[in-house]
């Protein structure tokens, strides 16, 4: 990180749902930020103008120019290359495929910018500001929309041969489960996301069984999300707290396989979906317990995300920084 606590960047977290922007410091404060839907439907042009519209929103709330901050740092779901600044593939932003994302928004925001996945940069950002600060070997997981992992070695983000590791939502569970969004089926991601528990309410209401779950929608089931479930959940619902501890068997059994293969000292969990709490992590790690290695699980600790919804535009911030620091670039 630059040695001047002072230095400013841009960090902007694009997710399937949200874009969102933020000034910070190198001390992971946030001055300023901006919120707006991702517009996934529209065209590529759309979804790009979206976020230089929303970075240009975010300076200008403390009138900062771009010109004084130090870098940009882009964090964004799918397969990307940040050596190269290309986005392979997204599973929830169809329209970005093989895109140069990084070049685009450094030549329209005039900045020199950075890319990596999104679950990477909230990895860092836990690393930098939260949960993981002073952990050398962690991994981070995003429970949300989808299901994504950032994997931290020796302090340092692995990546991969070509910047694609860390896709731990993409592993296989059930080899004749749901079909993903990814071209797969049965990924970690069909059976454990927030999309996931909606479908399944969303069938189950379909197929008859009586709950309350359909008032929460307003009597529209297509209007059923994860957090429609978790407010039925709350309020006692039969089938919604099945379901979450269905899908919280599922979260279990991805984690086991994790601790298997990374023998992590901390598993961080973050994203929209894990603000469910108990009710979805309790069976979560009951499984895993059941089904990793004992020692290994003996020897791993579980932390919520304490940055919160902010772990993904903090880390893109303080990679930018961090990368300004190794090249130097005005």
């Amino acid at each position: 990180m630059p040695k001047d606590m002072t230095a400013l960047s841009l960090g902007i977290d694009i997710g399937g749902t949200k874009i969102l922007t933020a000034v910070a410091n190198s001390r992971g404060a946030i001055l300023s930020s901006d919120e707006s839907v991702t517009p996934v439907t529209k065209s590529r042009e759309a979804v790009i103008q979206s976020i230089v519209d929303s970075a240009h929103r975010a300076l200008k709330q403390i009138c900062v120019a771009t010109s004084e901050v130090c870098g940009v740092g882009v964090g964004v779901a799918g397969v990307s290359n940040p050596e190269a600044g290309i986005l392979f593939t997204s599973p929830n932003l169809p329209g970005l495929r093989d895109v140069p994302l990084r070049d685009i928004i450094q030549e329209r925001l005039g900045k020199k910018t950075f890319l990596m996945n999104d679950a990477n940069a909230a990895a860092l950002g836990e690393f930098y500001f939260g949960a993981a600060r002073g952990v050398r070997n962690f991994l981070y997981i995003t429970l949300s929309t989808g299901v994504g992992g950032g994997i931290v070695c020796d302090e340092k983000i692995y990546s991969g041969a070509i910047g694609g590791a860390g896709e731990v939502g993409h592993m296989t569970i059930d080899d004749d489960g749901p079909i993903c969004k990814c071209g797969n089926r049965g990924c970690w991601e069909t059976l454990a996301s927030g999309t996931a528990l909606a479908r399944e309410a969303r069938q189950r209401i379909r197929e008859g069984v009586k709950t309350s779950i359909l008032e929460y929608a307003e009597g529209d089931v297509d209007r059923i999300t994860a957090e429609v479930v978790h407010s039925a959940a709350e309020q006692g619902d039969s089938l919604a707290r099945e379901l979450i501890t269905r899908t919280g068997y599922y979260i279990g059994v991805g984690l086991a396989n994790l601790i298997n293969i990374f023998n992590p000292e901390l598993i961080v969990i973050g994203g929209g979906l894990s603000n469910i709490g108990d009710m979805l992590l309790e069976p979560a790690f009951k499984t895993a317990g059941e089904r990793a290695y004992k020692e290994a699980f003996l020897a791993v600790r579980f932390a919520t995300a304490e940055l919160g919804r902010n772990s993904g535009v903090l880390g893109a911030a303080a990679f930018a920084l961090q990368e300004m620091r190794k090249t130097s670039w005005g």
